[in-house]
């Protein structure tokens, strides 16, 4: 497809989902040459990003996952060389990856989300355990990928589960424990697909479960109420907006018995492995994944 020009496939990259990147990225490149975009794969950890313009590319298919990939640091590097790219611009992909502050602006914006306490190596951890009470979950504030989170369901568990979440981040949420179906939303455009509900192994959704076990079952449709379905899915179309993301994107919020929901965080470059939840809904909606891929850098743009 000559019209798309010369396709980088952003993909590898230097963090914690290096590995996840690659097996989406070598994904969505096999797809894009089957449907014959002339596409190439492009790690930035290898070569510089710089090179992209000289070598004659003209749009980006962003697959990079987590730190410079999913940020709004990549983004911005490619808006600075004026090439079109795939997912959010620099500001929505800078808020979203922050657990955090997704939260200060879906709060202010009336989404629901669950309960949460900022932690520093001088907080304490039992006032923490008091607020939100147990079990609770322990996470990195700018990773993905479950990677550095932790459910603490005592109080001995605190001190290793935000030791760990340290590692990986100075920016550490503690974060009330919602029961209830598991359960994720992909937003294509101004579309949300059928949400998808995840069933892992006792509940640990994690990130061996994610991406290397065939464990976890995924079922869409949902199977819940058709109204609660809908609510949803107005609710995630507005949490997508408020913090400025476009093309596409995905949620994941916890369904609680009495019909109410909390959303958890969005995804501005989700996964497109074998195992990933975008694909499962977009196949439900009747889009191969080869034409997802296709869909996705359709609405590549700038700014």
């Amino acid at each position: 497809m000559s019209g798309f020009g010369k396709v980088a496939v952003l993909m590898g990259g230097t963090s914690a989902e290096r590995e996840i990147s690659l097996i989406s990225g070598k994904a969505v490149l096999k797809a894009l040459l089957e449907k014959k975009v002339d596409a190439h794969a492009f790690d930035p950890s290898v070569r510089p990003i710089w090179d992209l313009k000289p070598e004659g590319y003209t749009n980006v298919f962003v697959m990079l996952h987590g730190r410079l990939g999913e940020d709004g640091t990549v983004q911005g590097a490619l808006e600075l060389m004026g090439l079109p790219y795939t997912g959010s611009g620099i500001m929505a992909s800078a808020l979203s990856m922050d657990k955090w502050r997704t939260k200060l602006v879906w709060r202010a914006a009336d989404i629901p989300t669950p309960n949460y306490r900022v932690l520093t190596p001088q907080s304490d951890l039992k006032q923490a355990i008091g607020d939100l009470g147990l079990p609770l979950i322990v996470k990195p504030a700018r990773e993905g990928s479950s990677i550095g989170v932790s459910k603490v369901g005592s109080v001995d568990e605190m001190g290793p589960a935000v030791d760990l979440a340290f590692r990986f981040d100075p920016l550490v949420i503690a974060e009330e424990f919602v029961t209830g179906q598991e359960l994720t939303a992909a937003v294509l455009g101004e579309n949300v697909l059928p949400l998808v509900r995840i069933e892992a192994p006792d509940g640990n959704y994690d990130y061996q479960n994610k991406y290397f076990t065939d464990e976890v079952r995924y079922h869409c449709p949902a199977g819940i109420r058709a109204d609660i379905e809908t609510d949803i899915q107005m609710t995630v179309l507005r949490a997508f907006h408020v913090l400025g993301c476009r093309g596409w994107g995905r949620a994941d919020l916890l369904l609680r018995s009495d019909g109410s929901y909390s959303l958890i965080e969005m995804n501005t470059v989700p996964g497109m492995t074998g195992h990933s939840l975008v694909p499962i809904a977009a196949r439900a909606a009747g889009l191969s994944f080869e034409d997802l891929t296709l869909e996705i850098l359709e609405r590549a743009q700038l700014g």
